[in-house]
């Protein structure tokens, strides 16, 4: 499968963006796109939204461009919805005796599938990650979770998971209430050896779960542990707390775990490509480096952070080098910072939605 090259570069206007800062973050996108974000805001202010299944391999960067495109158009528009956050949330409901039992009676009355309720609640409480749970149970739960929000456009992060789960994509909007909603699949193309990276320096916000990488994304704040001699992030999502982020266990083996899952989601992602009847944006994470000249700024185009403790003025100086990896042709490449791809989300959405 094929994913275009998408220009980001307008004709040479000087400026120059920090990406990382989301004050000049935002001159950004308004200067690469910002007709097509006034044309978004326009249609979610008279009360439009839509359906997003957001597919690409894991780590990819999903929740990240879906987080980006709230703080541009406003969360009070656009909500990421993850799967995986969902049924983690679950995993603690059932460990309360009183949320428990309203778990059951709420299955009872709306789950309809091939297993008892009985035999869910024990597939439930031995969940591993790598336990696919039946589709009915998925779709009757973030029937519920969806229902307690107010409506909003949601990116679906994590549904459809495997092949077998497609079809009833395609009847997604129908189940949860969004009937008259468009909806699109966001199919999303990153290079494994990047992915390799973003999961081995990965960090999240323990509040607000956005993601970001010590590497490949850091944000405008960083610390440095004495103690243990390292550095870190600190969150710097505006509408958040400026707290420490944190790993997840099992980061720093990479892609090795999760070898045969990547090979799955790349099934899916050309399987949902295939279908008829829904439109698909496809967002492509890197760009060969002979046409990085033509197609980007330099501004655009991640590189790779690290960072010197400065003695003399106690903080943490950010440094950069050129990042280059070679894509799965292995074609010398530049990976993308989250901005570049979500302006190209921006216009092919303008499109999509015909405004």
């Amino acid at each position: 499968m094929r994913f275009p090259v998408f220009k980001t570069r307008l004709r040479d206007t000087g400026n120059k963006f920090n990406l990382n800062n989301p004050k000049e973050r935002e001159k950004y996108f308004q200067l690469k796109a910002g007709e097509e974000i006034k044309k978004l805001k326009d249609y979610f202010k008279k009360g439009n939204t839509f359906i997003v299944y957001l597919l690409g391999k894991k780590n990819s960067g999903k929740g990240t461009y879906a987080k980006m495109l709230a703080e541009i158009i406003g969360s009070e528009y656009i909500e990421h919805f993850s799967v995986g956050d969902m049924i983690r949330e679950i995993d603690k409901e059932l460990k309360d005796k009183k949320k428990r039992k309203e778990l059951i009676e709420f299955l009872e009355k709306n789950y309809r599938g091939w297993l008892s309720i009985k035999d869910i609640l024990s597939l439930l409480d031995k969940r591993s990650t790598k336990i696919l749970l039946p589709t009915e149970l998925i779709l009757a739960l973030a029937k519920r979770e969806i229902g307690k929000r107010e409506k909003k456009t949601i990116f679906i992060d994590g549904f459809p998971r495997d092949l077998d789960q497609i079809n009833f994509s395609l009847f997604y909007r129908d189940l949860v209430g969004y009937r008259d909603d468009p909806d699109f699949f966001i199919l999303i193309n990153v290079p494994e050896r990047v992915i390799d990276e973003r999961i081995k320096y990965r960090v999240v916000c323990p509040i607000c779960k956005t993601s970001r990488n010590l590497k490949l994304l850091p944000t405008s704040r960083i610390g440095y542990d004495q103690k243990k001699k390292e550095f870190y992030l600190l969150c710097d999502n505006p509408k958040c707390e400026e707290v420490r982020m944190v790993r997840k266990e099992g980061d720093e083996l990479g892609i090795k775990p999760i070898r045969e899952r990547l090979k799955k989601d790349e099934k899916l992602i050309e399987q949902a490509n295939s279908l008829y009847g829904i439109p698909k944006i496809l967002l492509r994470n890197s760009v060969p480096k002979r046409l990085a000249k033509e197609y980007l700024d330099d501004y655009e185009i991640t590189p790779e952070y690290y960072y010197e403790w400065d003695e003399k003025d106690k903080k943490a100086l950010i440094k950069e080098r050129p990042w280059v990896v070679l894509d799965d042709e292995n074609v010398p490449s530049y990976s993308l910072l989250p901005p570049p791809v979500v302006v190209s989300l921006i216009k092919q959405l303008v499109s999509a939605l015909s405004l």
